[in-house]
């Protein structure tokens, strides 16, 4: 029934804003008739009667006068819902529905909007920061237009595109065994305990990976939900950790190149499959397709002994 009242409160808000059907028709650009059927049926459908008649004259009843507050709340509604859909489509000033990991949240993506609004700058943001899977599933649920995530998703209702690869480092405190080192196999780290992404993370699943294909389970003695804290876990002497590089080097602990196996994630675009882009969307599609290759160019450098 809802939806079949939708379409008249229009013709009944301009009724009762001309009291008079043959005014309020001309005002809509419909025939008399076919507005005194619809105000009937209305009525009908509401089964109380919203205008008292006095020849070609109407005014509202007291159930007419409650029934076009509503409905010219509604209208309003509806009226500033479709101006929101309509400007955030605008190619200039339209908005993006943008996720990202959180240890892309330093650097990478405020350089990444830096360098696109520059051409763009009018184009608004919503932005999200969040661990992988959450991110895809708010993709699927249209929260989202398009995500930076790892790994790059392999699912047939997705379409993912690998853009840029992060070395990984191991993390130990800076009076760990391993600190004087720079570079480390982890397989060397067998026996220590690891601080930790939450399951359901991608660098979780990348350190148990990398782990087995040292030889070995990762003995885990914290787990949590965000890069920095891990290594504030690492520093505080709580174990070590297998970790992306930092935007801003972290006092009391040492980063060490991984050398074998080889420890890289890879970072990807993610967007719904069959959901058609609106312009600003498209634009910034095609800005950081652009970039692939050289998405994480403004993060921190290894120094050139460790390249």
């Amino acid at each position: 029934m809802t939806l079949a009242l939708t379409p008249r409160l229009a013709q009944f808000a301009a009724v009762a804003r001309h009291e008079h059907v043959t005014r309020a028709a001309h005002e809509l650009g419909i025939p008399q008739s076919s507005l005194s059927r619809a105000l009937a049926r209305l009525e009908e459908d509401l089964g109380v009667a919203l205008f008292a008649r006095h020849g070609r004259s109407l005014t509202l009843t007291t159930a007419g006068h409650t029934f076009l507050a509503s409905a010219e709340r509604a209208l309003a509604a509806v009226g500033q819902a479709a101006e929101t859909v309509r400007s955030d489509v605008d190619p200039a000033t339209g908005k993006v529905a943008f996720g990202f990991l959180h240890t892309l949240g330093w650097e990478t993506v405020p350089s990444l909007l830096r360098a696109f609004r520059a051409d763009h700058p009018r184009v608004r943001f919503s932005l999200v920061q969040n661990y992988g899977e959450a991110m895809l599933d708010r993709l699927r649920a249209g929260e989202l237009d398009l995500c930076l995530t790892s790994p790059v998703p392999d699912s047939a209702d997705l379409v993912g595109r690998r853009l840029d690869e992060q070395r990984l480092r191991l993390v130990v405190p800076d009076d760990h065994r391993l600190a004087r080192r720079k570079r480390v196999r982890l397989a060397e780290a067998a026996e220590e305990s690891f601080v930790t992404l939450e399951k359901g993370y991608g660098m979780r699943r990348i350190l148990d990976s990398l782990c087995a294909q040292a030889g070995f389970r990762p003995r885990i003695a914290f787990e949590g939900e965000e890069a920095e804290t891990i290594r504030g876990l690492v520093a505080a002497g709580l174990g070590v950790a297998l970790l992306p590089p930092p935007a801003i080097p972290r006092p009391g602990v040492r980063e060490l190149t991984v050398t074998a196996p080889r420890a890289v994630r890879e970072i990807g675009l993610a967007w719904l499959a069959g959901r058609p882009d609106t312009p600003p969307v498209a634009a910034f599609k095609k800005f950081l397709l652009g970039r692939r290759g050289r998405l994480l160019r403004a993060e921190p450098q290894p120094p050139l002994e460790e390249r």
